[in-house]
């Protein structure tokens, strides 16, 4: 996926452990690169991720209503669309004493690219005036993303500048400006409070509110401008299913939401990996994301092969993890610092394994879905690069198989999308011992290999078509030897290992990795069929998606990141592969169960959730530090519903 969470240390040995925020009941509303998290009262500060971000930095810690002379009784939260929602809440303090409550306080938030506004409304349903004094209390901070992701977040000194009713902050490289119309603004050492003095008429209605704008000069990405390629509500619509159609309307807003840019180069979008700790762009993510949307918007894998081949690697860099024609994993603003594990990201940073094969799968499946061909013969040299990194780079110790280590212990121990410590394990437990070989980044070579041969040869000059020659025979070569070093039988029975170890040895888990290779052609067509029926049995899927890994491995637990829990996108994956391999039923199956996920998380689907199988709960149980929304897990609505308008033509 995305880094994983962060393990934090203990700080001192009296006080307790800082431990990564829990997401799974807060509240989000966002527009890339800016997000607002919150309680369902739309209050902000209670829990350890609330807080408003632009881009990396957190701004403000906290942002509290409060009416004087009347609690406020929040009674309602309605969002609308990704961007906005509106808080309802009653002030029976200032309310007549009748039984049914008459005056009412709406809270209208909505979020921009560097900008946050509230509108508070008051209607009254009382026979006479009533007066109120509204009050904001805002908490700056402006720590770092990272900080608050582990636990430690330090809030950084800003100067202010105060007028009646604005106020602007310095922090630096960022800042924030206030603005609010009609109220009084106090700026003391616990932060900011505006207050309104606000005037109902009888049966009447008042209105007031504030405006936030953020700035960060240090931000490496941008929001989007343009309007999305797609009609969210016509795709749903359409959808063969009700709940797909829920699903669809949300994740496609989702999608839009999280589209960013560079600002070098505004025209190029791609999609943000997820909120609220990966508002960048992920090569692994984006491109993945961009290529199970794909049959609605062929426009935006385009550009993000645009984006990643621009930021393509030309040199040797341990400290970045670069090898010439390797593509990017992660772009930050400033190095990303995980505490207590010794992890220490540069800002650009390459350390994914998986990243540059599948570059190239995108590219070939957007030019077959109808890039033009001057879009394509423009990323050419881009292409014969990454298959030289392949050839070249990928294979760090000779053997065959594309591999990844980290070179100098302070990047990511595991460079596949299982990026955890832990992922790589042993059927009995233990962890394996790298050079890691994945078995899906051996799929997705072959698949790359293939596919940009048929690249070389339609867009190239004679060198590259004899280059394509050479690059069939390497697929052919490569899934001879995947066939014979990575099949294992255990008492689960025969499937492909997860990966070979430092030894070649196969590790011998049995794991969700296996889907990946359906409808990649590593596989011969019965084997195909075979790992389908892998993924369904009981052991692997949960009822509400395939696990991570099985329930017959020692090292299973179902609230696991990576050993046990269910990804919806590494699901869709194999649903996508089996829809290329013509195994139509067995897709159908597996969506059905992501459905009644969709259904269970109110059609805003997470990064992950537990592996606890459907018998145990009627829903989903959350991972609670899951990130939502996510590019990744929106596209897969997209691909459930190929699935069943394939099966609806069948």
């Amino acid at each position: 996926m995305t880094t994983a969470p962060a393990v934090s240390s203990v700080e001192t040995a009296s006080d307790p452990a800082p431990l990564q925020p829990l997401l799974n009941d807060a509240v989000i509303v966002l527009r890339a690169p800016t997000q607002v998290w919150s309680a369902h009262t739309g209050d902000i500060g209670s829990a350890a991720v609330h807080g408003v971000y632009h881009g990396d930095v957190r701004h403000v810690r906290a942002m509290v209503l409060s009416c004087d002379g009347s609690a406020i009784e929040w009674i309602s939260a309605a969002p609308d669309g990704p961007s906005r929602i509106v808080f309802g809440g009653l002030l029976r303090g200032l309310d007549d004493p009748t039984p049914d409550p008459k005056l009412r306080l709406l809270r209208d938030r909505r979020v921009a690219d560097g900008r946050v506004s509230e509108t508070w409304t008051l209607r009254s349903r009382v026979a006479e005036p009533v007066s109120a004094t509204l009050r904001l209390t805002l908490t700056p901070e402006f720590a770092q993303l990272h900080e608050v992701k582990s636990g430690h977040a330090r809030p950084r000194p800003a100067a202010s500048d105060a007028g009646s009713d604005v106020i602007r902050l310095d922090a630096g490289a960022q800042g924030l400006e206030l603005v609010a119309p009609r109220g009084r603004v106090a700026s003391g050492t616990e932060g900011i409070e505006v207050s309104w003095d606000v005037d109902v008429p009888a049966f009447g209605t008042a209105e007031i509110g504030f405006t936030l704008t953020l700035h960060d000069d240090a931000l490496v990405v941008g929001g989007a401008t343009a309007a999305p390629r797609w009609d969210a509500a016509a795709v749903a619509a359409a959808a063969p299913d009700p709940r797909l159609a829920r699903w669809l309307e949300r994740a496609l807003g989702d999608l839009d939401a999280l589209r960013l840019v560079l600002p070098e180069d505004p025209r190029d979008e791609f999609f943000a990996a997820g909120a609220p700790w990966f508002f960048t762009l992920f090569g692994r993510d984006s491109l993945w994301a961009a290529r199970l949307a794909l049959p609605l918007d062929r426009e935006i894998a385009a550009s993000t092969l645009r984006v990643l081949a621009r930021l393509q690697a030309t040199e040797d860099d341990a400290q970045t993890a670069q090898e010439p024609g390797k593509i990017l994993h992660e772009l930050r603003a400033s190095a990303l610092e995980i505490p207590g594990e010794g992890i220490v990201l540069p800002p650009k940073y390459y350390g994914s394994v998986d990243s540059t094969p599948l570059w190239i799968c995108l590219l070939a499946d957007a030019w077959r879905a109808g890039m033009p061909d001057e879009e394509v013969r423009e990323l050419l040299p881009a292409l014969r690069a990454a298959l030289g990194w392949i050839r070249d780079s990928g294979d760090s110790d000779g053997d065959g198989f594309l591999d990844y280590i980290d070179r100098l212990g302070t990047g990511l121990a595991n460079q596949g999308w299982k990026d955890s410590g832990d992922s790589i394990q042993w059927r009995d437990g233990r962890l394996a011992d790298g050079p890691i070989a994945l078995c899906e980044v051996q799929a997705y070579a072959y698949e790359a290999a293939l596919s940009g041969a048929d690249l070389l040869e339609r867009f190239g000059d004679a060198a590259d078509a004899t280059e394509a020659a050479t690059w069939r025979e390497w697929a052919a070569d490569l899934r001879e030897r995947f066939a014979a070093a990575y099949w294992v039988e255990t008492p689960e029975g025969r499937y492909p290992a997860v990966a070979l170890d430092r030894d070649k040895r196969p590790v011998d888990t049995l794991t969700s990795n296996i889907g990946h290779l359906i409808g990649t052609g590593i596989l011969s067509a019965d084997d195909e069929a075979h790992v389908a029926t892998l993924l369904l049995d009981p052991s692997m899927s949960s009822g509400y998606g395939i696990r991570t890994m099985s329930t017959g491995a020692a090292g299973y637990w179902p609230l696991s990141y990576h050993g046990g829990s269910v990804w919806v996108h590494d699901t869709a994956i194999a649903v996508h592969g089996m829809l290329r391999a013509g195994l139509d039923a067995p897709a159908r199956q597996v969506v059905e169960g992501l459905l009644d996920a969709a259904e269970g998380f109110a059609f805003r689907v997470p990064e992950l959730h537990s592996g606890d199988p459907r018998a145990q709960s009627s829903v989903p149980t959350p991972y609670p530090a899951a990130c939502r929304p996510q590019a990744w897990s929106a596209a897969a609505a997209v691909v459930c519903l190929t699935a069943l308008e394939s099966g609806a033509r069948s």
